[in-house]
């Protein structure tokens, strides 16, 4: 958070100082003022590539899933497919729709995989299965 608001609080100094500048210049009528506008959008095209280029390379890092441990805890291919969704937030109505499924099946699977993560809420289940790698955070 601390970096964040360092690189803000630089990049509006820049822009106050390359602002003044191109006052500067255009008072005394040694640059137009479109040199001081190309530099400026310059500028933050190099800020906007260096911003770019560093949320490309945290969004490459993946996020692993331990599909042994997914075994290891009993978890059915069906199961773990409802914990996916539970994970998007779908209710058991839609969550049906999307698997095909009776919303029956649906609570079924959800009190199976409660029991097995020893969750009380699918709030929790989903925290649990996020601290054991079982789903992507």
């Amino acid at each position: 958070m601390k970096k964040t608001i360092f690189v803000f609080s630089a990049l509006i100094i820049s822009l106050l100082v390359l602002f003044k500048l191109g006052e500067y210049s255009f008072i005394s009528g040694n640059t137009s003022i479109e040199i001081v506008i190309s530099i400026v959008a310059i500028v933050f095209l190099g800020i906007g590539l260096y911003i770019n280029r560093r949320k490309a390379q945290s969004v490459r890092e993946p996020n692993h899933v331990d599909f042994k441990k997914v075994k290891t805890l009993g978890i059915s291919d069906r199961e773990y497919e409802v914990l996916i969704e539970i994970a998007k937030g779908l209710s058991n109505k839609e969550i049906g729709k999307k698997l095909h499924i009776s919303e029956s099946t649906i609570k079924t699977h959800v009190s199976n995989l409660l029991v097995k993560l020893n969750a009380k809420r699918r709030t929790q289940a989903i925290q649990i299965a996020k601290e054991l790698s079982l789903i992507p955070q």
